[in-house]
């Protein structure tokens, strides 16, 4: 094992991480798609909007399962043989449902397509920091930034313009050659990088782990459609929190958990997670205030308020390894704080958008947003991620995933709570003063329940950013000890 992580690193396989990074991109893009496509897809099948909602929430809820358990899988199995069974059920799940005649298929469909996309991001990851020494992994973790950012920024303005043209099956139909390519390619050039290891999974784990992450994903994210006081939303969150803790428990006993918990002692990787999971929360605020703000209130088209995220979603782009190569020179604390910092500002102008507030202001506001935001995540994750020793890396990767789907999930259900109450009344006030309109009143209620939740969210960044004044740079020296840590290990 140790020949293995060495010799990776002197001989860097580039064709193995673009064919890796094409299958990524394509089943993160996916994962966005849908979204505008959803009402839609309700006329065809003439299903309910808490129905069709499965389509998204479904897809999450098989993700929040299996990544878990990607740390298992990716120490288990060989790199060549996951991508190509991960792919395999992806492309499968979108020929399904590029041809779904009913809308039971179409769910199946999605479900199969998240079993494959929930494992390609861990084991991308885990190949990366495999194949690059410390010292150049912010390069290479910006690339990968670039396909973990902009293929969901992109998406919503994809489909919107695609939806206004076809049918809602070109989302599928434009998806699948590039995953029939991929999938080939991958079968034919795919190589392995990391070696597998004879280890047993304890299927009690995993079922805990399902109930865990699933009950509280699917508890927060019915929570703002169903309401906190509904038992299906108080019920799963409480069943998900006990499975949960014991979970993390029966983790803590065991020689080789399927999710080792114990990384949290190292103390740049407790302290990026942190970052991470209170940044998801502000970072969401946006991509759900944002299209309620542009589309509701405002009246501008699903195509324009799209496009509207566009460049944003270009800067990222272009920003990712540019950020990498900058977290390689100069570490992740300085670029965190000034990230941070222009995060906060913006958010806070957001706070104070009205109904006059012009479509060229929108634009730039939310393009520095994500300006600031790309020099956040990835290097506060590869910070983080570099301190751990090279036999934890499938478990550092799997948990930083879980972590950014648990608390985007917590995040949206409650900054959709704060906008609903704050709403609610400022709508009684107005009414009970009856100077306005019944359409100005919502308009206006909205309004004031939107901006009071992007001054919340405000608040959120100013915790990521003090946060980020304590991180340290871990130095290089830390990997040539790795060998033999992992020869401790085994």
């Amino acid at each position: 094992m140790t020949e293995n992580i060495t010799s990776t690193q002197t001989k860097t396989p580039y064709g193995m991480i673009a064919i890796l990074f094409i299958g990524a991109f394509v089943a993160i893009l996916n994962e966005t798609l849908l979204n505008i496509a959803l009402p839609a897809i309700m006329d065809e099948f003439h299903v309910k909007a808490t129905a069709v909602q499965w389509l998204s929430t479904g897809y999450m809820l098989i993700n929040g399962i299996l990544i878990p358990a990607s740390a298992f899988f990716i120490q288990r199995f060989t790199d060549r043989k996951l991508f190509i069974t991960a792919m395999a059920l992806f492309t499968l799940g979108t020929f399904l449902a590029s041809v779904a005649p009913a809308f039971g298929v179409l769910l199946a469909a999605r479900m199969i397509q998240a079993a494959g996309s929930a494992i390609m991001m861990p084991l991308l990851m885990n190949v990366m920091l495999t194949a690059f020494p410390v010292e150049k992994r912010g390069a290479a973790m910006g690339m990968f930034g670039l396909v973990m950012i902009t293929a969901p920024a992109i998406g919503p303005t994809l489909s919107g313009w695609l939806i206004e043209h076809y049918s809602w099956r070109i989302l599928f139909d434009i998806v699948l050659p590039i995953a029939i390519l991929t999938l080939i390619f991958a079968i034919f050039k795919l190589k392995n990088v990391t070696p597998e290891r004879a280890i047993k999974l304890d299927v009690f784990s995993l079922i805990l782990s399902s109930i865990g992450f699933g009950g509280l994903l699917y508890g927060f994210s019915s929570a703002g459609d169903k309401g906190w006081d509904h038992i299906l939303v108080y019920g799963t969150i409480i069943i998900g929190t006990l499975a949960l803790i014991t979970f993390i428990l029966r983790q803590l006993r065991m020689e080789e958990p399927m999710l080792e918990f114990r990384i949290f002692k190292y103390p740049m990787f407790a302290l990026s997670s942190a970052i991470a999971i209170v940044l998801s929360v502000a970072m969401f605020s946006a991509m759900i205030l944002m299209p309620i703000y542009v589309q509701t209130i405002r009246g501008i088209s699903p195509m324009d308020s799209g496009l509207l995220m566009l460049p944003g979603a270009i800067v990222m782009g272009i920003m990712s390894p540019i950020t990498g190569k900058l977290f390689d020179k100069y570490g992740a604390r300085s670029l965190a704080i000034i990230g941070l910092t222009i995060t906060i500002v913006t958010t806070y102008y957001f706070s104070k958008i009205d109904m006059e507030t012009t479509y060229a202001t929108l634009v730039w506001l939310y393009t520095l947003r994500m300006f600031g935001m790309s020099m956040v995540m990835m290097p506060v994750m590869t910070n983080g991620l570099n301190q751990l020793p090279a036999y934890n890396n499938p478990h550092g990767t799997a948990m930083n995933n879980t972590l950014q789907q648990v608390s985007g999930a917590i995040g949206s259900a409650v900054l959709i709570t704060v906008m609903n109450n704050k709403a609610t009344a400022k709508a009684e006030e107005l009414a009970s003063s009856a100077t306005q309109g019944t359409a100005n009143i919502v308009n206006e209620s909205m309004l004031h329940g939107i901006t009071f939740t992007f001054f919340i969210s405000t608040l959120i960044a100013v915790i990521a950013l003090i946060l980020a004044f304590f991180m340290k740079r871990v130095s290089p020296a830390h990997d040539s000890n790795m060998n033999e840590e992992v020869s401790d290990h085994k």
